[in-house]
């Protein structure tokens, strides 16, 4: 195999999704900070590698992919001893593609980003109550996705669960999951977060977020 390196930071989910991946496939690789702040996704040689200027970036022999789900799905696609983590199966690999879609498109732009964008790089402290009000139907629809499943896109764990799982780990700073009103949903995070590389791949760099928004005054406002 050739030599990965995965550029990122701890603190953005999407990387920490690549690195639960990494992990599951058991694959060696070096481990990059990318540090936003002081502009580093800006640098001629990180633009060389990333027009987009995004994290995460994978690195493999002089090629690079970014995008969480693209580096997921090519990693377990190359790598894997099965096809579990990402089925062949049309049908169940669309279940998948639909979690993963789902994460970026709603999770992730409607719901994380759209605060924590504002709060990071443009210091807007007051949150809209109507934000706050997204992360409840997120929640709502994650709930739905497990009614009849004990993961994301089925009864075992694929790189959906993995996304959605960096994702969860991050809103719940701004709206934490009550227990009764999503019950499955609190099960399954419970059965993510007993993974034996959960804290090191998504925790520590949860926490990290965590303290960083814990850091600014928030105030959430009509």
């Amino acid at each position: 195999m050739g030599k990965l390196t995965l550029h990122g930071i701890d603190a953005s989910p999407p990387v920490r999704a690549c690195l639960l991946t990494l992990k599951a496939l058991n694959l060696p690789f070096d481990y990059k900070q990318v540090n936003l702040m002081q502009k580093e996704h800006l640098s001629e040689e990180y633009l060389k590698k990333n027009p987009q200027h995004t994290v995460p970036t994978l690195e493999e022999d002089g090629h690079f992919i970014w995008e969480s789900h693209a580096i997921m799905a090519y990693l377990v696609s190359k790598y894997g001893k099965d096809d579990t983590l990402y089925p062949k199966d049309l049908l169940k690999r669309a279940v998948v593609d639909q979690r993963l879609h789902f994460e970026t498109g709603v999770m992730f732009e409607r719901g994380l980003r759209s605060i924590t964008g504002p709060l990071f790089f443009r210091n807007q402290t007051e949150v809209p109550q109507q934000r706050i009000d997204v992360i409840v139907d997120i929640y709502n629809f994650l709930e739905t996705f497990l009614m009849d499943t004990t993961y994301m896109a089925g009864n075992h764990l694929t790189i959906a669960d993995f996304s959605i799982i960096s994702n969860v780990a991050s809103l719940v700073a701004f709206k934490d999951i009550d227990g009764t009103q999503f019950p499955k949903l609190t099960s399954w995070i419970k059965r993510m977060e007993s993974i034996p590389y959960y804290q090191e791949t998504n925790g520590n760099g949860a926490k990290q977020l965590m303290a960083m928004i814990k850091s600014k005054s928030i105030t959430i406002v009509p």
